[in-house]
């Protein structure tokens, strides 16, 4: 097969499982949270809700979630996760069809943008207002991640840090003390593990997305966010200057083999070991690894540290780069008055609080009670706090179109990096077709 060929079968193998994966949202949401005499408003008692914090440590917050949020709404929720792969399609497909949930989580960004503008999501102005939502979500904030189209979509649940994990002794062991704030010195870091024999840099990008923070930060530091944002929405190419030395500072450190050996053959967890291991030295990962790492008795500080992804083009904004998870509506919801009862629990201190200290994630709510958390966590809640830019990493910053092939493009590259502009000429060509580029 072509490379294009191959790209559309995998895309249609993804639609045919998607669309197996909604049938099973379908079921579990099921049809007995019926509207009622009084339509859409009517509450039935019971709310359906799909989300994708189905791995260990989102299975362990959302059951935290959903006890207070039954508590607090007094609604009985349906709880339906799915594997965050399978969900990205399926829900798609769930949200077209006659069933679509209640509630459901979501990525901000522009993923929520394409739900808004195909009218798959209500509107939560009413119920921001109603339960004095602006207390529990900072407006800048709620300006970046809830609000669409002049108007309230999602609702903030947790956000993440991007940052250079690192483990400590290794660093030390290969004699680096001071970690890197500039590039030149994160290569001259690099360089003293490799000679120590330790992997600089763990990548596991099995499932595509783990490699898209080097990329992200690369063109942040470079041609700085406001570049980014043009190519994010169509308005920069992929064949642009900017985009290929982003792409060559990359492929300069798989030419010195400063990767572990097939980096599409493991995922994060896996990078993550190594660096616990010490077979590597550094991940570039969200701070949700913080969470896995403890889960599997590797502390903060001693175990793992951090640090900004350094400085490469002096005089470029120093943006902070991450997700940012929240819950929505959906405009088709069967009970649209409980759902709206379970998303100002959400919204709560007490939920957030659940979901941040299970997750080694950030809580929108300022009340939030994260005083517990380690000193890593802190350090991050403290680097964003300080950043003149927050950033969606890339397949939360452009449409699910264009970040598909995007992620296609950029496992191309780690595969063969020698290729970078193959793989950048088709990810233009897609982007012609979504952004109707000629």
């Amino acid at each position: 097969m072509t490379n294009s060929s191959v790209a559309g079968h995998r895309r249609a193998v993804k639609l045919a499982v998607a669309a197996s994966a909604a049938a099973l949202f379908a079921s579990a949401c099921g049809s007995d949270a019926g509207a009622g005499a009084s339509g859409s408003t009517a509450a039935t008692g019971e709310v359906s809700m799909v989300h994708y914090f189905s791995d260990e440590g989102g299975s362990k917050a959302m059951a935290q979630v959903l006890s207070i949020c039954e508590k607090q709404s007094g609604e009985k929720i349906k709880n339906s996760p799915a594997e965050q792969e399978a969900f990205k399609d399926a829900i798609l497909v769930q949200l077209a069809g006659s069933n679509p949930p209640d509630l459901l989580s979501y990525w901000a960004g522009a993923k929520t943008q394409y739900l808004v503008d195909q009218q798959r999501l209500a509107p939560l102005d009413d119920v921001w207002a109603k339960d004095g939502l602006d207390e529990a979500i900072p407006g800048a904030l709620a300006q970046a991640a809830a609000t669409y189209s002049g108007k309230k979509y999602l609702l903030p649940l947790d956000y993440h840090y991007v940052g250079m994990f690192y483990n400590p002794k290794v660093m030390a062991k290969a004699g680096i003390t001071e970690m890197p704030k500039t590039w030149d010195e994160m290569m001259t870091a690099a360089e003293k593990l490799k000679a120590a024999g330790i992997t600089p840099f763990a990548l596991g990008s099995k499932n595509r997305w783990p490699a898209q923070f080097w990329f992200d930060y690369l063109l942040l530091r470079t041609a700085g966010p406001d570049y980014r944002a043009q190519l994010m929405a169509g308005k920069a190419k992929y064949t642009d200057p900017q985009v290929a030395e982003a792409f060559d500072r990359w492929k300069q450190l798989f030419d010195k083999g400063y990767f572990n050996s097939d980096p599409n053959g493991y995922d994060w967890p896996d990078a993550s070991d190594m660096v616990a291991s010490g077979k590597a030295a550094m991940t570039l990962m969200g701070t949700w690894i913080s969470g896995y790492w403890e889960g599997n008795k590797v502390k903060a500080d001693e175990g793992y540290d951090f640090f900004p992804f350094p400085e490469v083009t002096p005089g470029v904004p120093q943006a902070s780069l991450g997700p940012v998870d929240g819950f929505a509506i959906s405009a088709g919801a069967k009970n649209k008055a409980g759902a709206e009862k379970v998303l100002a629990c959400l919204a709560s201190a007490e939920a957030q609080q659940a979901v941040a200290l299970t997750q080694g994630a950030l809580a929108p709510n300022p009340k939030a009670d994260l005083s517990s958390q380690n000193e890593v966590m802190h350090k991050a809640a403290k680097v964003v706090g300080e950043a003149p830019v927050f950033a969606f990493n890339y397949d939360l910053a452009t449409t699910p179109e264009m970040s598909d092939a995007g992620l296609n493009a950029l496992a191309q590259f780690v595969n063969n990096p020698a290729d970078a502009a193959s793989a950048l000429k088709e990810a233009q060509s897609t982007a012609d077709g979504v952004f109707g580029g000629s």
